[in-house]
């Protein structure tokens, strides 16, 4: 989700405080090199190594023109044939897909019974889901995620991962944002598909295993990108973007941290400037 420079502040400051109430005491999964995170028997799905350049367009159909070895498109906006081709190009393909909000354009909106869908979240028809009800989501989840393995894409970047730092409607704790996330993950490998973990910060620590890379918004403007270095450390890329800061104030950390960095425009078209 793009976030606004108001609302990812209000974001930042809500995080820092329900992860300190609510990871107290979470059984956590070992962090990655102290424990097995999911598994993936064949050993086949992609794993993205830091420092490859990517392109993240989700405003409408992609444009394949940006020579760079990874694209993150719209799942459902873009067919089986637009990941192919992307193929063919030498491209490997990643599947956004919002697992955090109820969206009214999506073609699966009606499968959403009311009961799970909490207050707007600020961006035009969304509202978040209460993601303690995994019996209800899991299968909806389930099916879009099929989507993304059935057009051929090569991972996932589920969406809006950290609504337990805002305001949903719903009581939830950073333990139910665990739980989700990791649910999240497991969907996915078992599909064969690489995810990546969507900003939550806080919460790096305790889900880096259950995670192949990072996908990150504005850790430079907010003086977070050294949170992002266990994903580095574990031979995981962090793909990153600003909205608003010039290149010459974060690129020179950025490559410092190794992290696949560039400016894009909030509507996240075909535009980019890399680092």
């Amino acid at each position: 989700m793009r976030r606004t420079a108001l609302a990812c502040a209000t974001l930042l400051a809500t995080l820092v405080a329900s992860a300190l109430a609510g990871c107290t005491g979470t059984p956590d999964r070992p962090a990655e090199g102290h424990g097995t995170p999911t598994s993936d028997p064949a050993g086949e799905r992609w794993r993205p190594r830091p420092g490859l350049a990517w392109q993240w367009q989700l405003d409408g159909k992609v444009d394949p023109s940006a020579d760079v070895p990874v694209y993150d498109i719209d799942g459902f906006e873009n067919s089986a044939a637009d990941v192919a081709r992307l193929h063919r190009d030498g491209r490997k393909v990643i599947c956004y897909v919002n697992v955090g909000a109820w969206e009214d354009f999506r073609p699966d909106k009606d499968a959403f019974p009311r009961s799970v869908l909490g207050e707007p979240n600020g961006w035009a028809g969304e509202r978040w889901l209460d993601i303690r009800r995994l019996d209800v989501l899991r299968p909806l989840m389930e099916r879009r995620f099929d989507m993304c393995r059935d057009k051929g894409f090569d991972a996932v970047e589920p969406d809006l991962v950290e609504g337990y730092g805002s305001d949903t409607g719903f009581p939830l704790t950073a333990r139910d944002q665990l739980a989700y996330n990791r649910m999240i993950a497991d969907i996915a490998h078992e599909r064969g598909l690489s995810v990546g973990l969507k900003n939550d910060l806080p919460q790096i620590p305790h889900l880096l295993a259950d995670f192949d890379f990072a996908v990150n918004e504005e850790c430079a403007q907010y003086d977070e990108c050294a949170d992002l270095s266990p994903f580095i450390a574990a031979g995981k890329a962090v793909f990153h973007v600003e909205y608003t800061e010039p290149r010459s104030s974060f690129c020179a950390e950025s490559r410092r941290l190794r992290l696949s960095s560039m400016v894009k425009r909030l509507e996240l078209d075909a535009w980019r400037k890399p680092c």
